[in-house]
C-alpha cells in the first residue's frame, strides 16, 4: 500500500496517493536479459534512441498497463526524475515495504565502523541475492485495499557480520560485483549480462550493434 512507503520516507518523497492505494514495485530478475532484453532489442532495433535496457522495461510496463484497459495505472520507473533532480520514488524502499526484498542500511549494524564516511544501502534479494533490479512502480490509484496485510521482507544477512562486509563490499568495491553473492543465490547474470552492463553506457550500444543518434 502506498501509506507503507509514505510512512517511511522524507516528504519530499511522498506518493500523491491515498494510503491505501494498491502498489506494485516490478523487480527483473537474472534471466531477464536474455528472455525478454535481447528480443526487445531484435525486435526494435530501429526504435531504440535511449538507454536500451531502460527502454525495454519502459516498452514492456507499457503493455502490461493495455491489458487493464478499465483501470487508471500510473507507471513509474526507477530512472525517471522529478523537476527537481531528485528520484520519482525511492525504489529500495518501495522494495523493502513490499515485502519483495530487504533494504539493508548503515541503521541495520550495531557496532558501525565507518565514522564520517558517506555509506550507502542496498537491498538483497533472497533468492537472488544481488543479482536483480529494481524497475519500476505500478499504481493502481482506483483501487483502495484497507485490508492488505504488510510482509517483511526475509532478513537474508542476518549477522552482523555479514552486513558490514555486504556495505563495505557495495560501497567500496562494488565493481567486482562480490556483494552481490553475499548469501547463496539461485541463480545470477550470465557472463554476456556482467560484460554488457560492466560496459559504459556510452559503449553499449556499439555492443548491442545499434548506433546511437544524437537527440
Amino acid at each position: 500500500k502506498v501509506g507503507w512507503y509514505n510512512a517511511v520516507v522524507q516528504p519530499a518523497f511522498h506518493l500523491f496517493f491515498f494510503d491505501d492505494t494498491l502498489a506494485f514495485v516490478v523487480l527483473s530478475t537474472p534471466s531477464m536479459f536474455e528472455k525478454v532484453f535481447f528480443s526487445f532489442v531484435n525486435k526494435e532495433r530501429l526504435k531504440i534512441i535511449r538507454d536500451p535496457v531502460d527502454q525495454c522495461v519502459s516498452h514492456h510496463l507499457s503493455c502490461l498497463k493495455e491489458k487493464f484497459p478499465d483501470q487508471t495505472v500510473d507507471i513509474m520507473l526507477d530512472y525517471e526524475l522529478l523537476p527537481n533532480r531528485k528520484p520519482k520514488f525511492l525504489a529500495q524502499t518501495a522494495a523493502h515495504v513490499a515485502g519483495a526484498a530487504y533494504y539493508y542500511q548503515r541503521k541495520d549494524v550495531k557496532l558501525d565502523p565507518w565514522g564520517k564516511k558517506k555509506i550507502f544501502g542496498v537491498c538483497i534479494h533472497p533468492r537472488y541475492g544481488g543479482w536483480f533490479a529494481i524497475r519500476g512502480l505500478l499504481l493502481f490509484p482506483d483501487i483502495q485495499v484497507p485490508f492488505l496485510e504488510q510482509c517483511a521482507p526475509v532478513d537474508c544477512v542476518s549477522t552482523e557480520e555479514q552486513r558490514i562486509e555486504l556495505l563495505e563490499q557495495f560501497n567500496f568495491h562494488w565493481q567486482d560485483t562480490r556483494y552481490r553473492d553475499i548469501i547463496e543465490v539461485k541463480e545470477r547474470y550470465s557472463e554476456e549480462q556482467k560484460a554488457y552492463f560492466a560496459t559504459p553506457p556510452a559503449e553499449r550500444f556499439k555492443l548491442l550493434g545499434l548506433t546511437q543518434e544524437v537527440h
